[in-house]
């Protein structure tokens, strides 16, 4: 788990542009048991066909370069073929995250069939699942709902990697400071509202839906606070976004900058809560992505504080001059500790690359000494004067204005209506109940 790395061809060399976008480790369908399983129970053609297009799912995954490759160890040189120590997203012209996405799509209609009640088929699979990493962890759970959930899952994964891939610098599109165009900005605020969309869902309609017994057999990030924690994160990733926007625009006001800044710092606030509310224990992924939150929880504060600074340098009373250099004192001081904490980030287990600096806090890199040093000059005496006097000034508050995607579950496929289930031209429940009287026969 952790930010995605991406791979940007320059000068026929590979070189990692690490990205801030935080996607955990994949996991993929690996071994199920459909066909002994469901075997006189659902026509046989239902039952390949579900079998097909799970496999479809597991070989455009797990196949080499094709998607996301995360949790890589750690090498210690980094030429082409040594990039790829660190986590790591190689994309194959883009297309493989849309094949990959397009054969679940294909899936879930056929899936859903097997979560109806109706049917009685719920706990009959045993579906298993693993992360594609070198020392794989396998979950093997007798579930519908858990292969729903590891689905769904996998989608909110796969968009957070295409918002990712947007905002991948190229040496077409991109600045000179490496940021990418106001476009792609969008689309991978789109995006990651999507993805959040998804986790969503997950967090608050497929867990209940499984037994206590079930979700204590559930991978660590897919237990319900660590989806939460990386819902909302997505939420602030995107505000995050839009402040960099806003930033470039010259027709935002300083008044919307901060209530963007105070919004993304309110959604990692959030995003923090859930993570500290689970039990963490010694899981360095869950203990990696906590530390990637404090680091963004920092930056957003600090842009906060900077931006509310700014709006009470408007003022025209004295108080609210020095009120705004004790902002821009606070955000000087929470740009330090978000230095420690990116670091402390990047060199937790497992160790990634320190991501450029892009965005807001570029921003705040350059105009925050240039405004302290202004202000110094005219507030400094009043500081100094009344020393221990002045507080900081509490931020304001704003109602959320993100909110994830609305997702829907796909109809059941029409492959699962009974009335058309024959099996050499008998009706399948008329040719369940003749084996089960020559078995009694017998």
């Amino acid at each position: 788990m952790g930010c995605s790395t991406s791979l940007l061809r320059r000068n026929k060399k590979m070189a990692a542009v690490p990205e801030v976008i935080f996607v955990p480790a994949l996991q993929v369908p690996s071994a199920s048991e459909l066909q002994r399983a469901l075997r006189g129970l659902v026509p046989a053609s239902l039952i390949e066909r579900l079998a097909a297009v799970r496999d479809r799912i597991t070989l455009v995954a797990a196949c080499t370069g094709a998607v996301i490759k995360q949790f890589a160890p750690v090498k210690t040189s980094f030429d082409y073929d040594d990039n790829l120590g660190n986590w790591v997203s190689v994309y194959a012209g883009g297309s493989a995250t849309t094949e990959l996405k397009h054969a679940v799509e294909e899936y879930l209609p056929l899936l859903l069939g097997l979560t109806k009640k109706e049917f009685g088929l719920d706990e009959l699979v045993e579906f298993e699942w693993k992360y594609l990493d070198d020392k794989p962890k396998e979950t093997c759970i007798s579930s519908s709902w858990f292969e729903l959930l590891s689905v769904i899952y996998m989608l909110g994964l796969l968009t957070l990697s295409e918002a990712n891939s947007l905002l991948i610098p190229n040496e077409h599109s991109a600045s000179e400071d490496g940021a990418v165009s106001g476009d792609s900005t969008r689309n991978a605020v789109d995006l990651l509202l999507k993805a959040s969309g998804y986790l969503a869902f997950c967090a608050r309609s497929i867990l209940a839906n499984l037994s206590s017994e079930i979700k204590k057999k559930l991978p660590r990030d897919m237990q319900e606070g660590i989806l939460e924690a990386l819902c909302i994160q997505a939420l602030g990733q995107a505000t995050e976004l839009q402040l960099g926007l806003a930033i470039g625009s010259q027709k935002a006001t300083l008044s919307v900058k901060r209530r963007l800044a105070c919004e993304q710092l309110t959604y990692f606030s959030q995003a923090h809560h859930q993570l500290t509310a689970s039990e963490i224990d010694e899981d360095s992924a869950i203990k990696k992505h906590s530390l990637f939150i404090r680091w963004k929880y920092l930056e957003a504060k600090a842009a906060a504080y900077y931006f509310h600074g700014m709006v009470l340098d408007k003022a025209k009373d004295p108080s609210s001059h020095v009120s705004a250099m004790c902002c821009f004192l606070a955000a000087e001081q929470l740009i330090s500790q978000s230095k420690k904490a990116c670091l402390g980030f990047c060199l937790a287990a497992p160790v990634n690359r320190i991501p450029p600096v892009r965005g807001t806090i570029r921003h705040l890199y350059h105009q925050l000494p240039e405004m302290i040093s202004r202000k110094s000059m005219v507030c400094g005496n009043m500081l100094e004067q009344d020393k221990g006097s002045h507080e900081l000034p509490d931020l304001p508050e704003f109602e959320l204005s993100l909110r994830p995607d609305d997702y829907e579950l796909p109809a059941t496929s029409t492959e699962w209506n009974r009335d058309d289930w024959e099996i050499l031209g008998q009706p399948l429940k008329n040719h369940l109940e003749d084996s089960e009287g020559e078995g009694k026969t017998s």
